[in-house]
């Protein structure tokens, strides 16, 4: 179900699980952070859709994803995470400074792609995953894509023009401890 259209609560559960497994955020995951398994993830899913349910156009905005994603922190009485947005019409300077800003951080960045010229990118098209990862040479910025529990390498220049004008964009996590 979650490949039809549940990416941007997957999403939205792994970074929950991230924040809790690897900061400590206290209440952000429902169950044992420690004793994961498919069928608890799956319920958790599902909980998540709650927030990010796939709508007729998909969760197309990144407000949409930090509305629903803001909710459910909100009921989990998790405040200490706050987000913001990077616009997918953003030079490509300005958000490989935020992935390498983020990613030294330590947070995961949720991304959405809508639309890509790129046919090699065509599975991430109309997506969101997560860049959780970076490696940098000479002019290169080389970033980790996670999606569905498996990842890929690519270059982000590539990844970030589309080719389109309506293109998506990065949501940036901030930690209050």
């Amino acid at each position: 179900m979650m490949r039809i259209g549940g990416c941007g609560a997957e999403t939205a559960c792994d970074s929950s699980l991230y924040f809790a497994l690897h900061k400590g955020v206290e209440g952000i995951y429902p169950f044992d952070h420690k004793n994961l398994s498919k069928h608890v993830y799956v319920d958790f899913a599902h909980m998540m859709e709650e927030y990010l349910w796939p709508r007729w156009t998909g969760i197309d905005k990144l407000s949409i994803f930090v509305d629903g994603y803001s909710k459910y922190l909100e009921d989990r009485g998790v405040t200490c995470i706050s987000m913001d947005t990077l616009d997918g019409r953003e030079p490509y300077e300005k958000a490989a400074a935020a992935v390498i800003r983020q990613i030294d951080s330590g947070y995961p960045i949720p991304t959405l792609i809508l639309n890509h010229k790129d046919r090699m990118l065509k599975d991430y098209v109309w997506h969101w995953f997560l860049i959780n990862g970076y490696e940098k040479a000479n002019d290169t910025l080389m970033v980790k894509i996670v999606t569905y529990s498996g990842y890929r390498w690519f270059d982000f220049r590539r990844l970030w023009d589309t080719g389109y004008d309506h293109k998506g964009g990065l949501i940036l996590f901030d930690l209050d401890q």
